[in-house]
């Protein structure tokens, strides 16, 4: 017998990779973080004589979901401005609070309390843009959750910077700091083509090529955005970053809600990837992403929660539910967005997004061990006739037993072994007094 670290035994596996496939009764072999086998549950026990094993009788495992657009550190910000368009809720609430409050401290706080809220919501990796980076990704690594934090760059200061060539110097003394740590990524990160102007976006196109790194941008979120470019610049966002050499497999454009068929052509014929953001363009009004067009001209298309400020959580299950049932009434096909692809976008093509397929998004013999135990024997999840479609559009995320990234079991029967969750909700009551007492929340409708 082969010893082995660990081996989760469970009812149902769900690989994702093939597609459509549940297997009953089988097994995870793990070892030195990464996944060894899968294989009937009596094969493995026969075969393997592992550390620990766990039981889940119950369960469905799954890979971790891929959180693809994330602001983390914004949790502080949950709710304090609601119910509002985006460039109001913007220019009017939000970057005033920023301004006032933003600070290593806050961004340091915000992300312990997104992560903890992440691996209990089942995600095992998450792609950021926010200020600090450098502390974005010390938190996350020491969590244990894998996370691609974005190389942010604007055209006005900030407390993380003063102008872009200092957004751009600090971001690649954060790329060099975090270059061997194996649960970090860097992407760079122009907030939007309305708040990077051409030269830093030159700039950039010419970094991410010799680094080899993604680019991380909100593009076409809103009618109003377009508008303005076309006003401004006598071209839509997308025909801008053509122009600078933008689009490529590198580009990660976030939202995506104002698309015309050309565009859609243009996207897949350069390999731009597309990060779907159901519920916090719901919340904001911001349109309607063509989930079921942009996957028919074949462009990868990952889900992302957003920044609790605007959708106001970080629930991938919920995520992927919404865009499942979002895609079929845009797209006026029930079967438009099936149980299966959804699970895939918050997984495999979420990896695929980031350019860490390689590694994570599927379960699959040599692939990192990355994985998430939901239990389908709650009164919510009875009777149960397909696992798949009940992960999708009956399961919550309150059903995340456990948790495993790169085989380290970082979430145990709901309990954080990573994370010291009183400290973290003391902390988030502390800021949550402070800025609400501060005349940026006063404001707050």
């Amino acid at each position: 017998m082969q010893t082995i670290d660990t081996l989760l035994c469970a009812r149902w596996i769900v690989p994702v990779e093939p597609r459509d496939v549940v297997l009953e009764e089988h097994a995870v072999a793990i070892a030195d973080g990464r996944i060894l086998a899968l294989l009937p549950r009596a094969e493995a026990l026969a075969r393997y004589r592992p550390h620990t094993t766990v039981v889940l009788d119950r369960h469905a495992l799954l890979p971790g979901l891929v959180n693809a657009h994330t602001h983390a550190a914004m949790t502080l910000l949950r709710g304090l401005a609601d119910d509002l368009p985006l460039m109001r809720w913007l220019q009017e609430h939000i970057w005033p609070a920023e301004g006032r409050w933003v600070s290593e401290e806050f961004v340091r706080d915000g992300t312990r309390l997104a992560v903890a809220e992440m691996l209990r919501s089942g995600t095992t990796c998450f792609n950021d843009m926010y200020f600090f980076p450098d502390v974005t990704a010390r938190v996350a690594s020491a969590a244990g959750i894998r996370s691609m934090v974005g190389l942010i760059a604007i055209d006005f200061p900030t407390v993380w910077a003063a102008d872009a060539g200092e957004y751009l110097d600090k971001g690649l003394a954060v790329h060099d700091e975090f270059r061997h740590d194996a649960l970090v990524r860097t992407a760079f990160a122009p907030h939007a083509p309305y708040t990077v102007s051409d030269a830093p976006l030159e700039r950039i196109r010419v970094l991410a090529d010799e680094l080899d790194i993604p680019i991380h941008m909100h593009v076409h979120e809103t009618a109003h955005e377009v508008a303005e470019a076309v006003a401004r610049h006598g071209e839509r966002p997308l025909a801008r970053l053509a122009r600078l050499g933008l689009l490529s497999p590198a580009l990660l454009a976030v939202h995506m809600t104002q698309l015309e068929a050309a565009e859609i052509d243009t996207l897949a014929a350069a390999g731009v990837r597309v990060v779907h953001c159901p519920e916090s363009n719901l919340k904001l009004a911001s349109g309607f992403c063509p989930v079921a067009r942009l996957q028919a001209a074949g462009v990868t298309v990952a889900l992302g929660t957003d920044g609790a400020a605007s959708n106001n959580d970080l629930d991938m299950f919920g995520e992927l539910r919404s865009a499942a049932l979002l895609a079929k009434a845009v797209a006026h096909d029930a079967s438009a967005l099936p149980a299966a692809r959804a699970l895939e976008m918050a997984t495999l093509d979420g990896a695929r997004a980031l350019g860490w397929d390689e590694e994570i998004g599927s379960l699959v013999a040599g692939k990192a061990a990355d994985l998430v135990a939901v239990r389908l024997d709650g009164i919510e999840t009875e009777p149960l006739y397909q696992p798949l479609s009940q992960i999708v559009y009956a399961l919550d995320r309150g059903r995340v037993s456990d948790v495993w990234v790169a085989g380290q079991h970082l979430l145990r029967e709901r309990h954080l072994t990573t994370l010291d969750e009183q400290e973290i909700l003391a902390d988030a009551r502390r800021w949550g007094e402070r800025i609400g007492a501060s005349d940026a929340a006063g404001a707050a409708p």
